[in-house]
């Protein structure tokens, strides 16, 4: 990372923030007990977490630029019916916002992600 973390501790408003953000987040969802996975198609692009919610699967980009509504790899994801996914979560360094399913939400919230339920019995058999 050539020096970043001096940089940060300098204050420095010059540097890209896309792989601290990435980083913390993936540290978030695995600290709440959600195993992401990751995508990528070398014709559309990557997604950067791949999570399951409520029983559903829904695509995780973490964009630390003005331009975060921009993301061709998600659009794809979201376009293909036999993905059958319903929403997206994009975190950036924004406001709280929603625009054709697609939850805009600031990087902090990464931490309001809810764990997978467990089920109400569970039973073990010897």
């Amino acid at each position: 990372m050539n020096g970043i973390q001096l940089s940060i501790l300098n204050g420095d408003k010059s540097i890209n923030f896309g792989a601290v953000y990435e980083n913390a987040v993936a540290q978030e969802l695995k600290a709440h007990g959600i195993d992401p996975l990751y995508y990528n198609s070398p014709n559309h692009g990557e997604l950067d977490f791949v999570v399951e919610q409520g029983g559903k699967v829904v695509p995780v980009e973490v964009k630390s630029g003005k331009h975060y509504q921009r993301h061709r790899a998600l659009a794809f994801a979201m376009s293909v019916p036999e993905y059958e996914i319903e929403t997206a979560i994009v975190f950036n360094d924004d406001t709280l916002t929603v625009k054709d399913n697609v939850f805009y939400a600031p990087v902090y919230m990464s931490m309001f992600l809810a764990p997978p339920p467990l089920p109400d019995k569970m039973i073990y058999e010897v």
